[in-house]
């Protein structure tokens, strides 16, 4: 009988219809089992118990008024999973799909993404079922006044320090931290992604998408391979998908696929980056358009379909769950060797486990697209010193913690018996530091 199997029973009786949640603490647990019987004081003290729970969940209503003169009511999450090693860190996503299983899903992730860069922060997520396509620069002020005023209860720079994801870039975080400011009357660094002229770090923006690449090459290069030549696939066309396909350029790759939530272009010559940063960092347009500049590219409705591109690597940055089993047989026929999460949990187990078994390089999305909570912290670092490093210096301590996330990844992997199952050493890795801290610390 598996050691942790009444964990997870618990975590279903516990949070019911939470799919997302389920999924991601069944998959960590899953590789932990030799964690579980090589440390049985662990088990005993209710180590794997107490960090499928999150410590707090603030649940909360905000209120605004939209451009209309129309009241809104939307729904606020804070999740504060683990501050074993840390204060809270971890994203605010906008999204109308967001509800309270994703957001413990993805906070659940960050405790063990937090814990594999190395630095000294905890798991948490938040975000609110608002949705910013379409919102005016007003509404969207109003709406983030108002949510950070109930969220300023509830975080700080030594308790919890939110940052960005899906839905909120630069221009949100402003809004949330001119709030906080003024509601604390105090200037910390109690958010991050901030900007260069008030605290924020140089690379933060690019930190996610080149940390995916860095790992993917250290991952490669362990494997007589590299970016140098190959053909790449990347879902998405915001943050993460745009900085990853630049590095993959940089690095000698080409990619020829990219996609939004309408559909996929595909470009044989190479995606020109200038073109989609266009389109989507400055006009906000969908993906489509951007055939209207490149006669030579195709343009396909259905995201999911980009996966029937050929390429020797893929990198889904979009969302959640977006690669299935069906093709990552597709993507295993065509001969794609290699596979890096940018998104949280992009690929559902099915696929992962096809990977697994056909030897693909599989890089899990808590290890390969840590970059950018990794910046993060060092943004934090900077705001404790009231002092900035340069762009060269934050990239060149970003590609140093992606490299060891690997290494430790890797070794830990080797450890406990799967050797080359990143997956299980990312878990193992990123699980053996928050569980030493938290028997260390007592039962709390």
């Amino acid at each position: 009988m598996k050691i942790l199997a009444d964990v997870m029973e618990q975590v279903i009786k516990r949070n019911p219809n939470e799919t997302e949640f389920h999924q991601a603490v069944s998959e960590v647990l899953e590789s932990l089992e030799p964690v579980a019987e090589k440390h049985p004081e662990w088990v005993k003290a209710g180590i794997f118990s107490r960090i499928v729970e999150p410590e707090r969940q603030v649940v909360f209503r905000v209120t605004w008024v939209d451009d209309n003169g129309n009241v809104q009511v939307n729904r606020g999450f804070r999740v504060q999973f683990n501050s074993a090693i840390g204060p809270y860190k971890g994203g605010l996503r906008l999204h109308p799909s967001v509800n309270i299983g994703i957001i413990k899903f993805l906070g659940f992730e960050q405790i063990l993404k937090n814990s594999l860069t190395g630095l000294p922060i905890g798991g948490g997520k938040g975000g609110s079922d608002f949705d910013p396509k379409g919102k005016s620069d007003g509404e969207i002020m109003r709406f983030c006044q108002n949510f950070m005023f109930e969220l300023s209860r509830h975080i700080g720079e030594n308790t919890d320090v939110p940052a960005g994801d899906i839905g909120v870039g630069g221009r949100e975080i402003g809004y949330l931290f001119g709030m906080y400011k003024k509601i604390r009357n105090e200037f910390t660094g109690v958010l991050t992604g901030k900007g260069l002229d008030w605290g924020g770090s140089l690379a933060r923006t690019e930190a996610t998408g080149y940390g995916l690449c860095y790992f993917m090459e250290e991952a490669l290069n362990a494997k007589g391979k590299s970016f140098k030549g190959a053909t790449v696939s990347v879902s998405g066309s915001g943050n993460v998908a745009i900085y990853a396909t630049q590095k993959v350029h940089q690095l000698g790759g080409k990619v020829v696929a990219m996609s939004d939530s309408n559909g996929y272009i595909y470009d044989p010559e190479g995606i020109k980056l200038d073109t989609i940063q266009r389109l989507k960092e400055i006009e906000r347009q969908r993906i489509s358009k951007y055939v209207d500049f490149h006669p030579n590219a195709t343009y396909t409705e259905g995201c999911s379909n980009i996966w029937n591109v050929k390429c020797d690597i893929a990198l889904p940055s979009a969302t959640q769950n977006e690669l299935d089993g069906e093709a990552a047989k597709t993507l295993i026929a065509n001969g794609c060797y290699a596979v890096g999460e940018g998104a949280n949990m992009p690929s559902t187990p099915e696929a992962v486990e096809l990977f697994i078994e056909n030897k693909v390089v599989f890089g899990p999305a808590k290890a390969a697209n840590a970059g950018g909570v990794a910046t993060s912290a060092l943004e934090m670092s900077q705001n404790s010193m009231r002092y900035s490093w340069s762009f060269e210096e934050v990239d060149a301590k970003l590609k140093n913690i992606m490299a060891n996330i690997y290494k430790n990844a890797s070794e830990a992997a080797k450890e406990y018996g799967q050797e080359d199952n990143l997956v299980a050493g990312a878990n193992i890795a990123g699980f053996l530091k928050v569980a030493s801290a938290m028997y260390s610390q007592g039962i709390l």
